[in-house]
């Protein structure tokens, strides 16, 4: 898998070096003194492009069984075993807000143990809860499942990818992010359906069992392989630079550190928390109920395409700003452009009341340009208005900050729903 993705990072152009920089020569570095020997063949060959590529593997899996799976694990155990839905709900209620906490801490525990050994925690505790989830015979065990599951998407979310993939670029770090945090949307393209049709087929325990080691056994050797290895173990310098070439900074130089509760009292960081935050909201609010929208007027099989199709847009709007973004370029506003799209495509899905079906079409497209950037965009505004030393923390907390929102749009979203069908009636 991870060769796949490589080959597929390799299909992209490589961001231009900056003024006076200059293409790496050929360098190598023996883990050990013995063993691999792991060669940086110049600027397509940096070795952070093997990060990124990790990184993307990491988030499908994150994303698909942490994101994506609960709500699959929801309708699942109250179809088949009757057990009150307020109390399933609560456990993934649960699940998100356990994410939330060690996705927040996520840089201490980097720091402590290292990503290496962290994600490969994340990746047992992820696979424990699972298991946990199919396997539970009362209601209270969900609870403790979702302790586990919860610890293992919060180790594997926004935050993780952004700790593994941020200390190796600078300059190119737009890009970086933005093909890491594609891995997202796959998984869900991948893990959604597949979730549904292992259950239909194996039962839940086998499927999560199939699910759980097959994720367990990748994270495993992306960790050894990849995650526990950094730019200053293998003598490198950020985006593949060589030893003396001009720095490149994207942080602004009137930054100044923030620790402790100077963060909390920062303007910057509020606002940009709560930006993420609330786009989040809105944004699971409507993808949990588009589809259903979606339905009366295009049928399931054209509503599942339109979907697919708003999950491409996504991620085609994430690499643009990833790849065409200058170094200066004003982050916020290219975030506040992308909300404004998604706004512009919740307003069209309104006008066009569950029948008109260009609208509804244009609809999905626009919310699906933003889609993506909410996501990679709010890390990239932090690296250039916060201290590098700072930058790590910034990104884990906002992150925290949005993941503890996620069960909340639900609710919300289902009751605008409900009363725009009634309307409708």
């Amino acid at each position: 898998m991870i060769h796949i993705v490589i080959r597929l990072l390799r299909s992209f152009p490589k961001p231009v070096p900056a003024a006076g920089a200059q293409i790496a020569p050929p360098t190598v570095w023996q883990a050990g003194g013995a063993g691999a020997v792991i060669a940086d063949t110049g600027y397509g060959g940096f070795f952070g492009w093997r990060i990124v590529a990790g990184a993307f593997v990491l988030a499908g899996f994150g994303w698909g069984i942490g994101f994506y799976g609960p709500p699959v694990f929801l309708s699942v155990i109250g179809e088949t075993r009757g057990w009150p839905l307020m109390e399933v709900s609560a456990a993934v209620t649960v699940h998100f807000l356990v994410g939330a906490m060690v996705s927040a801490n996520l840089p201490r525990l980097y720091r402590r143990y290292g990503a290496a050994a962290v994600t490969k925690m994340a990746a047992l505790c992820l696979a424990a809860g699972v298991l946990g989830w199919a396997g539970s015979t009362a209601p209270w065990q969900l609870f403790l499942a979702s302790l586990l599951s919860g610890a293992g998407w919060g180790a594997m979310s926004a935050a993780a990818v952004n700790g593994i993939v941020a200390p190796w670029f600078v300059r190119a770090r737009p890009a970086a992010l933005g093909m890491a945090y594609n891995g997202a949307s796959i998984g869900g393209m991948i893990f959604s359906p597949l979730w549904v049709a292992a259950i239909a087929t194996l039962g839940f325990p086998n499927a999560a069992t199939l699910v759980a080691v097959a994720m367990g056994a990748t994270m495993w050797v992306l960790a050894d392989q990849l995650f526990s290895r950094t730019p200053q173990q293998m003598g490198l310098l950020p985006d593949g630079d060589t030893p003396g070439a001009p720095a490149v900074a994207a942080g602004s130089p009137m930054a100044r550190p923030l620790p402790g509760a100077l963060l909390w009292h920062d303007r910057k960081f509020l606002t940009l928390a709560a930006g993420m935050a609330l786009g989040l909201f809105a944004q699971i609010g409507l993808t949990a109920h588009l589809f259903s929208l979606l339905v009366p007027a295009l049928g399931a099989p054209r509503a599942g395409l339109a979907m697919a199709t708003m999950t491409a847009m996504a991620i085609a709007g994430r690499m643009l700003v990833g790849w065409a973004m200058p170094l200066s370029a004003d982050r916020r506003l290219l975030a506040a452009v992308g909300y404004m799209a998604q706004l512009a495509g919740s307003v069209v899905l309104i006008g066009a009341a569950g029948t008109n079906v260009p609208l509804l079409l244009l609809g999905v497209v626009l919310f699906g340009v933003g889609f993506g950037n909410a996501t990679s965009l709010p890390p990239l505004v932090a690296q250039s208005e916060f201290a590098e030393r700072d930058m790590q923390r910034v990104v884990a907390l906002i992150v925290g900050i949005s993941q503890a929102s996620t069960p909340s749009p639900r609710p919300c979203s289902a009751w605008c729903a409900n009363s725009h069908r009634r309307r409708r009636k």
